[in-house]
C-alpha cells in the first residue's frame, strides 16, 4: 500500500497518543501507511456507530484481534449485517478514511453482487483522494472478480479509458496474478495472455502511477511465464515506443536476465 499522493500535512514517523486517538475517532484522516494501520478499529467503529448493539462490539472487538485483510472484511460483515445501505452510506460520507474503507469490504462481501454492479459500487472508493481507501477499494472486491475472472476482465477494459488515473490503475491493479497483501490468482499465472487486451490498452499510459501498475504485473506474471512477458514488451515497444512505454517494460523486466 504506497501512497502516490499524501493526505493532509507531512507528519513525523513517530505518531503520538494525541494524534493516534484522532485517528482513532475518525477525527482525521492518517497521512501514511503507519497511521493506517495503527488506527485503533475498535473505538473508530465506536465513534462512528454509537447505536451497535454489545453483541456487535464484541464481535468488532474479536474481530481486531485478525490480521489487517482479515479484520476489514470481518468488521465489514458486522456492519453490512447491523444497518445494511444505511451503514454503507455513513461510511462512504465518513471523513474518516478507514470508515469509507470499511466501506470498500461491505461493497465486496455481498454474495449475490454481480461483477458490473460491484465494480460500480466500488468505483468512488476506487477514485477516492485518500491512498489508503484505493488500496482497501481493490483488495476487498479482488476475491469477487477473480471468482467471475472472465467477465471482470471484460468490465475493467472500460476503466483503461477513464480520465482518472486512479482508476486506469485499479483496472490493472486489482487482478495482479500475485499481488501484495493477497492470494495469487493461479488462472492468470498460468495464462496472463488472458488480461493482454486489458494490459495493451495501458501500454503507454501517461501516468506514473498506472505505468507502475502495468509493470508490476508483468513483473508477477513473468515469475511464473517470463517468456511471454518478454515477448509482450518486445511487441509493445516495437509497436509504441513511447518514454511511457519503455518505462513499463524496462521495470517490467527488472528481475529478468
Amino acid at each position: 500500500m504506497t501512497p502516490s499522493t499524501r493526505t493532509g500535512a507531512t507528519r513525523t514517523a513517530d505518531i503520538s497518543k494525541e494524534l493516534l486517538h484522532a485517528l482513532s475517532r475518525g477525527e482525521v484522516q492518517s497521512a501514511t501507511l503507519t497511521e493506517c494501520l495503527a488506527i485503533d478499529q475498535a473505538m473508530l467503529a465506536r465513534a462512528v456507530f454509537p447505536s451497535l448493539t454489545p453483541l456487535e462490539l464484541a464481535a468488532i472487538d474479536e474481530a481486531c484481534q485478525l490480521g489487517v485483510l482479515k479484520r476489514m472484511a470481518r468488521i465489514g460483515t458486522i456492519l453490512w449485517n447491523s444497518m445494511g445501505t444505511d451503514g454503507l452510506t455513513q461510511c462512504l460520507e465518513h471523513r474518516a478514511d478507514m470508515a469509507r474503507g470499511w466501506a470498500c469490504f461491505m461493497i465486496g462481501i455481498q454474495p449475490e453482487m454481480e461483477s458490473s454492479a460491484r465494480l460500480a459500487a466500488i468505483r468512488p472508493l476506487a477514485d477516492d483522494a485518500h491512498f489508503g481507501v484505493r488500496e482497501w477499494a481493490w483488495m476487498a472486491v479482488r476475491p469477487s472478480l477473480v471468482r467471475e475472472l472472465p467477465d471482470a476482465l471484460v468490465q475493467l477494459q472500460q476503466w483503461t479509458q477513464e480520465p482518472s488515473e486512479r482508476l486506469r490503475r485499479f483496472a490493472s491493479e486489482v487482478l495482479r496474478p500475485r499481488g501484495v497483501w493477497c492470494a495469487h490468482i493461479p488462472a492468470l499465472k498460468r495464462e496472463p495472455e488472458q488480461a493482454l487486451p486489458l494490459l495493451s490498452a495501458m501500454c503507454a499510459d501517461s501516468s506514473t502511477y498506472v505505468q507502475d501498475s502495468v509493470a508490476n504485473w508483468l513483473n508477477d506474471a513473468a515469475k511464473d511465464q517470463p517468456d511471454w512477458v518478454r515477448g509482450v514488451c518486445s511487441q509493445w515497444l516495437q509497436d509504441s515506443p513511447t518514454e511511457s512505454t519503455r518505462r513499463i517494460c524496462q521495470r517490467a523486466l527488472r528481475n529478468l536476465k
